[in-house]
Formats: C-alpha cells, sequence, structure tokens
C-alpha cells in the first residue's frame, strides 16, 4: 500500500487537471531550454539520424503493432510521429495469441535506422524470425518489407565510402558481417569478431564513420550501466575503447522490481505468486543513461542520444550536449564530460518549431482510423473491431479468452508520466451473458476495471492480478465511465468510476506499476472486451477517450522575479549567505534562518539562465576560483560567474543550479558545515547527495 502522502498527492493531481490543461508533456521550455527526457512515455532502443536539415527517429515496439515507430523533427527537441514500418506480423500464431502462444517482450527490438543513396532504411531483428529490412523513399511511407533470415540482432549498419555495407552487433563481443550492396542477404563466411569478450563494449550497438574513423557506440550493463566508444582506422579493427557517459540517472531511481517472470517466462495466470521488490538503495540503485549513439547538426555541432529505464513508463529517450575531446565524443559539457544536464540550451539550428507533442493521446473515435498514438496488444482480428458501426465510438466485439493477458483485439497506448488521468466512457449495452470490457493497465501483473454482463444484469469488477484481488458490486448499466489515474514516477494508480462523466469514485485499492522483463515494456492503457464463455459474444462501445496531464505544464516551475528560499533536499538545511562572505548551510530553526540572508531573488537572464541575488544587500552569488575550490560568495557586481542554468526537477519545486562558468552543479557535502561549492558532476538517485535544492516563496 503506498504512503498517505502519495494518495494525496494522487488525489490533488487529479483535481489539479479541472486548471491546468497545457495539454501534452514536450521537453521544451519555450524559452530556448529542454529539460529530459524528450518524452515522458516510453520509447526504449532510440536510433536517429540527420537528412539535410531534418531528423528521423526510430524505436522498438516489441509486440505491439503496428510497429517501429518513426518520428520526425527539424530540432531534435520536439518531434512528430511519421509513420509505422508495418501494419502487423504476418510470422506466426504467437503473433495473433492463437494456440496457447504469445509474443510479449518478443516481436520487434532495437532498429536501425539509416539514408543511403535516396532511400530510407530500418533494419531490426524479430525474435525467432530474423532480420527484417523496411525500405522507403519517403519515412512517412509506404515502406517495403524484405525479411533478410540472418539471425543478428541489435545491429547497427553502415554504408561505407567505398560501397560495401557494414553490420555490428553482439553483446560484449563485438561482431562485424558484411551485407550484399542490394542488401538482399549476408556476404557468406564475412561474419568475424572484431573487439573480443572483456572490452566491456556490451550491446546496442550505433556505428559511424566520421573524418575517416570508424566509431561504434555501445551500452554496458555491468555492473549498473554506461556507455562506451570503440575508434579504429579500419572497419575490422583494431579497436581503442574510453566510457563516454556513465551514472547519469537525472535523480531517478530503479523501478519496483518483479521475479521471478524473465524475458521468455509464462504468462501467468490469475493467482500466480509475484515476487515484488521496492527499489534498490544500496550501490547506484538505478540504471544509468545507456544505449545510444549521436548525430550531427549542419552547423557541426553534434548531440547524443541514450535511453534510461523510467520507473512505470519503461524506458525513455534523453538528449546530451556532445563534447569532442582527444577525438572521442563524450556526452556532457567541456567541464563535466560523462554527465549530462537534465535542462540545457535546444540545439543550433536554422528552424524555429514552437513547443509540440508528438501524439494527440485524446481520441474521440470520429476519424475514419484510429489516432497513430494507438497500438493492439499482438495482431488484432481486423473484421472484429469498427469505427463505423457507430459513429463515435469504437467497438470491440468480444472473442474468446481465459483472462485479459489472452485477449485480441485489445487496443494500447503508453502511459505518460509524470502524472496523468485518462478516462473513457463505456456503453455495455452489446454485451452478452459472459462477456466483461473495460479499461486496464495492461502490465504484467496488469489491473482492470469494466463491465461484467451476466444473466441478471451488469456487474462493476476491479481485478489486480498482483494481488489477486477483486471487487465486485451490481450496477444499473450498461453506461459508464471508467478513470484511471496514475503516478507513474511513483509507480501506483488508482481505478475509479463514474455513472454520469463528472462525479467518480474510487473503486478497489491502488495498483502498483512495476517495470519488468516479460513484457519489456512500460505500464500500458488498454481498452478491452472479451468473452468468458469460449465463444465468441456481443460488442462494446469506447467513447470520448482522454488523457489530461496535470504537470505538462512547468511555466511555474522557474521562478522569476521572485523571491525565494531554497532548502537542501538532502538535510533540509537553507541555503546562507554568512558573514564569512561564503554560502552556507544553517537549520530551518536557527536564528538565521530568520534573517535577509536566506532568501533570494530570481533574475531572468534568458534562457533558463538565472542570477541569484541575495536579499542582504550582500551580492550576486557568484562562483570563484574552479575545482575543489570553485565557492560561492555574495559579490557586490555580477558577471558572467554569477549565471546558473536552471535545472527543473520537474516535481515538488526541487531543482538544481548549473555553473555556467564551471558546468558542473552547485552543492555541498551534507552534515560536515563545509560551504557550498559548484563543483558537483551531478546528483545520485536518490537525490539526497547535497546537490538538489527545494525552492519556496520567501514570506
Amino acid at each position: 500500500m503506498p504512503p498517505r502522502p502519495l494518495l494525496s498527492f494522487l488525489l490533488l493531481a487529479t483535481l489539479f487537471l479541472g486548471l491546468a490543461r497545457a495539454g501534452s508533456w514536450t521537453a521544451d521550455n519555450g524559452n530556448g531550454t529542454f529539460t529530459n527526457p524528450l518524452f515522458y512515455d516510453e520509447f526504449s532502443d532510440p536510433d536517429l539520424i540527420r537528412v539535410g536539415e531534418d531528423f528521423y527517429l526510430a524505436g522498438t515496439t516489441m509486440h505491439a503493432v503496428p510497429g517501429v515507430v518513426i518520428l520526425h523533427s527539424r530540432d531534435l527537441v520536439n518531434w512528430k510521429f511519421l509513420s509505422y514500418a508495418f501494419t502487423r506480423f504476418d510470422l506466426g500464431p504467437e503473433f495473433n495469441l492463437e494456440g496457447g502462444k504469445e509474443a510479449y517482450g518478443q516481436g520487434i527490438w532495437a532498429p536501425c535506422i539509416r539514408h543511403h543513396g535516396g532511400k530510407f532504411y530500418v533494419f531490426s531483428n524479430i525474435n525467432g524470425h530474423g532480420l527484417q529490412v523496411f525500405v522507403a523513399d519517403n519515412p512517412a511511407g509506404p515502406w517495403e518489407h524484405r525479411n533478410f533470415q540472418g539471425r543478428i540482432h541489435d545491429l547497427s549498419v553502415l554504408f561505407d565510402d567505398d560501397g560495401r555495407v557494414y553490420a555490428v552487433h553482439g553483446y560484449d563481443e563485438v561482431r562485424l558481417t558484411e551485407l550484399k550492396p542490394d542488401l538482399s542477404g549476408l556476404i557468406e563466411g564475412s561474419d568475424r569478431v572484431i573487439i573480443p569478450r572483456g572490452n566491456a563494449m556490451g550491446e546496442g550497438h550505433h556505428f559511424y564513420k566520421i573524418q575517416g574513423k570508424y566509431y561504434i557506440l555501445s551500452a554496458n550493463y555491468s555492473p549498473v550501466g554506461y556507455m562506451q566508444a570503440a575508434r579504429a582506422d579500419m572497419p575490422e579493427g583494431p579497436y581503442e575503447t574510453v566510457v563516454i557517459s556513465a551514472r547519469e540517472t537525472m535523480g531517478t531511481r530503479r523501478g519496483l522490481q518483479l521475479q521471478p517472470f524473465g524475458t521468455g517466462g509464462p504468462v501467468p495466470e490469475p493467482g500466480a505468486r509475484f515476487g515484488l521488490t521496492e527499489p534498490g538503495v544500496n550501490a547506484l540503485g538505478a540504471t544509468p543513461l545507456h544505449q545510444g549513439g549521436i548525430v550531427d547538426l549542419p552547423n557541426g555541432d553534434w548531440w547524443g542520444f541514450s535511453m534510461m529505464d523510467f520507473r512505470a513508463v519503461g524506458r525513455t529517450t534523453f538528449l546530451s550536449p556532445v563534447t569532442w575531446s582527444n577525438g572521442w565524443p563524450y556526452f556532457g559539457l567541456p567541464g563535466n564530460l560523462g554527465r549530462t544536464p537534465r535542462t540545457w540550451t535546444k540545439p543550433a539550428v536554422a528552424a524555429k518549431v514552437a513547443p509540440h507533442a508528438p501524439y494527440e493521446r485524446s481520441d474521440d473515435f470520429r476519424g475514419p482510423q484510429l489516432r497513430p498514438v494507438w497500438q493492439w496488444n499482438h495482431n488484432p482480428v481486423e473484421a472484429k473491431w469498427s469505427l463505423s458501426e457507430r459513429p463515435g465510438a469504437l467497438r470491440l466485439h468480444t472473442l474468446p479468452a481465459r483472462q485479459f493477458l489472452w485477449a485480441k483485439n485489445t487496443l494500447t497506448q503508453r502511459a505518460i508520466g509524470p502524472v496523468s488521468t485518462a478516462t473513457v466512457e463505456l456503453d455495455g449495452a452489446g454485451l452478452k451473458p459472459g462477456d466483461t470490457a473495460g479499461l486496464a493497465l495492461l502490465n504484467i501483473p496488469f489491473a482492470t476495471i469494466g463491465l461484467v454482463r451476466t444473466e441478471a444484469g451488469f456487474l462493476l469488477r476491479w481485478y489486480d492480478q498482483l494481488t489477486h484481488r477483486t471487487l465486485e458490486q451490481p450496477f444499473a448499466g450498461p453506461r459508464i465511465f471508467l478513470r484511471c489515474s496514475g503516478d507513474y514516477d511513483n509507480e501506483v494508480a488508482q481505478l475509479a468510476h463514474s455513472s454520469d462523466g463528472r462525479t467518480f469514485s474510487d473503486f478497489g485499492s491502488p495498483v502498483r506499476l512495476p517495470y519488468q522483463l516479460k513484457t519489456f515494456q512500460g505500464t500500458r492503457l488498454a481498452l478491452f472486451a472479451y468473452s468468458t464463455t469460449g465463444r465468441e459474444g456481443g460488442h462494446a462501445d469506447f467513447r470520448h477517450f482522454r488523457v489530461e496531464e496535470a504537470l505538462a505544464d512547468r511555466s511555474g516551475n522557474l521562478p522569476l522575479g521572485r523571491v525565494v528560499t531554497f532548502t537542501n533536499f538532502a538535510n533540509n538545511t537553507l541555503l546562507w549567505t554568512s558573514p564569512h562572505g561564503m554560502l552556507h548551510s544553517v537549520a530551518t530553526d536557527s536564528k538565521e534562518a530568520k534573517g535577509a540572508g536566506v532568501r533570494f531573488r530570481v533574475h531572468d537572464r534568458g534562457q533558463g539562465r538565472v542570477v541569484l541575488e541575495a536579499m542582504d544587500g550582500s551580492g550576486f552569488l557568484t562562483v570563484v576560483g574552479a575545482g575543489l575550490a570553485a565557492d560561492l560568495r555574495p559579490l557586490k557586481q555580477e558577471s558572467e560567474a554569477s549565471l546558473f542554468q536552471w535545472q527543473d526537477m520537474l516535481r515538488d519545486r526541487q531543482c538544481m543550479l548549473l555553473s555556467l562558468k564551471t558546468q558542473r552543479f552547485v552543492g555541498i557535502a551534507p552534515d560536515t558545515g563545509e560551504p557550498y561549492s559548484a563543483d558537483s558532476p551531478g546528483t545520485r538517485p536518490d537525490r539526497r547527495d547535497g546537490t538538489v535544492l527545494v525552492w519556496a516563496e520567501a514570506p
């Protein structure tokens, strides 16, 4: 059971939805900066290319269809849906949930997108079915599918200057395989090991040729995850390697862990026992940035992209400035190589792009087709769903299934964080006895709320697979409104219902939301309808699906022009400009806490950059010195050393201050009595290392 403050937050977030309707999450802050992640919903195994002034991003979709999503951007920050590479798997019964077979956590992984000779290519492996290639003249489609047959995965492809085509792949040891120039198959006998085991190269490779040298970027997960780069003068090596990104967690701890169900494990039936453990707090307790690559801008700048396990929403995509040093592309700033700022200035491109989200998540089902944010859980049965049988409604005909995870024609979309609420209207008039339909959290374990049709009428039913608990009560029916309020950062959701769509009542206890390796996906919202009688039943109509995001509007997270206090999240002490001329911490109940030295005015200097003026008249906080001596002092004269890039930690008024002089963060070693300095590389996953601050308006 979540703690009471968390439940209170869920309630407040739901109430707040009526006030904050800023649309959907976008990384763009509207002031020339962006805040990671690029998307606050799952986008795993990203691969990114530039063609002219356009950027294209491809990502994993596992067993969901349509599959392999392609996004487009002009500035690397704001993205729009462009196409899917294919509409369904025509490869076997497991993709149809037939014959007791399923493809959860399988399907298509880790695509590589490339542009060569005027055509776009997506290379990706489908587990058990080999390498697939999708080809298009236009990345908006249509895409032609070719089955390559080769058994290689997590590959990256390089079209070399001499017309040869290479793929790198493998885990720990890196292998190089040559493809036929016409992409009709692999060149027999060309496969070789180019980096042997023990060189920490990992998997998820990204292969580039830059200024005559060959680079491979890989993710290693031993022991906690980091990014490695290899460099050589020839495709086959020899390669030298360095670490280019490590320990960057953006202050996010590892989420709930689920055992024993891993990849390839069985789909658990109701009543299965789950081993759910709380996030680890020892060691790093997180999965840092990993599995990414680099891309250049027309002006010659370079940027990095990668992913990170982001609790219940799954694996999300991050954007990092790249600093070249000694011929290596380090993620991070010159003064802080290997670490990525959460908030930074947008890439310097010619295009002027207004902030926007990649998808429209709500759907009134009035269009000729589903919005592209939707995907089916496994292949749909096309004749058993419709948008035209009842205009303005999604109709799902009930097909037999023994439980929710085996239900066909379950329509899904990714849950979006940090906090969001999804509401849908269900008309169950067409259901037959033995049918059930409703709103679900597609996960393992899953949770559902909806209507059950019996011979006597309707029941409202809630079920949580984790606890194997069921709640039921009679419901007049057949029309009901269903709601899921999710706090995905804290891995919990509450299901609710309403008869009129205005007043909702919670039903059942809060649902825990682990990220697990059976589906290999984050939590998904799902609309479902199936029959428990062993034969086809009636139908359910879904209308007015709405997603609302209470924290999508972050404009109030930067208190420009206001007088504030800062409390250190690690030890609950206040920042204080002491008479000694340095920045110290004082207890919140001390006499110093009542003075003007704990209050600061936040002055706007554009692009999310601020200077902090001490209200005791001592001056502007300024970084003096460098390295371990990069202490902060109030000086009468503002200078470039007084500039800080505000780091929005998104919730609870938490922030960090990135010095533009040292390119490191303001912080202290908690409980040592030492003054603040601007030399911290970043925060820990628990945020209690002295770098995370909590601001409040001063009285």
